[in-house]
């Protein structure tokens, strides 16, 4: 099972995924970017480096990530639980200026077709997310904006919504522990 966990920066998706890793022993642990060796290199492009890059150009450097994780983990991992810190879901939202039916075609090509199984979209009020902000430094993304990361939340549902995958909303203002307790349910239920 492919289980991608979604949400704005400083959300807490890597405060949940470090605690389902204690929890799944066995799954495999992955983030977009960065999944593979070549997306590291590609992840420290992307947030860190202060290359000027296009928004072609962005995208399709998501996919050159997104399309070596499926050959090196997804496609050889199909009977593992993979646990993925993001997913095309927040791809597809980042590209906002782009068509979805273009994104979701160019994303199922990168993938060979393969999709999370199930998406935890962990959601942030404004209140929330302006505190989080306030306590740490920014990467290039958080620069952008409360209002812009906003703005990227609803378009990550929009996503979810368009792709017909199975996801479930929480609330990410909880206190951490209710938050990993309904992913683990979630991840179970069906499973």
């Amino acid at each position: 099972m492919y289980v991608a966990i979604e949400g704005i920066d400083t959300c807490g998706k890597s405060t949940q995924i470090k605690a389902l890793r204690e929890v799944f022993k066995e799954a495999i642990f992955v983030n977009e970017p960065g999944g593979s060796e070549l997306g590291s290199e590609l992840r420290e492009i992307l947030l860190n480096k202060e290359v000027k890059i296009s928004k072609r150009a962005e995208v399709l450097l998501f996919l050159a990530d997104r399309a070596q994780l499926a050959d090196e983990v997804l496609l050889k991992s199909k009977e593992k639980l993979v646990i993925s810190d993001r997913s095309l879901v927040s791809g597809m939202a980042y590209a906002k200026d782009f068509d979805c039916t273009l994104l979701k075609e160019l994303n199922l090509f990168a993938l060979n077709g393969i999709l999370p199984s199930k998406v935890v979209f962990l959601e942030l009020s404004k209140e929330e997310l302006k505190r989080r902000l306030d306590s740490k430094t920014h990467d290039k993304i958080e620069k952008r904006g409360i209002e812009y990361l906003l703005l990227l939340q609803e378009r990550i549902k929009e996503v979810l919504e368009f792709l017909k995958l199975d996801y479930l909303i929480i609330n990410a203002d909880n206190k951490e522990e209710q938050i990993t307790q309904e992913i683990i349910s979630y991840i179970k239920c069906d499973a």
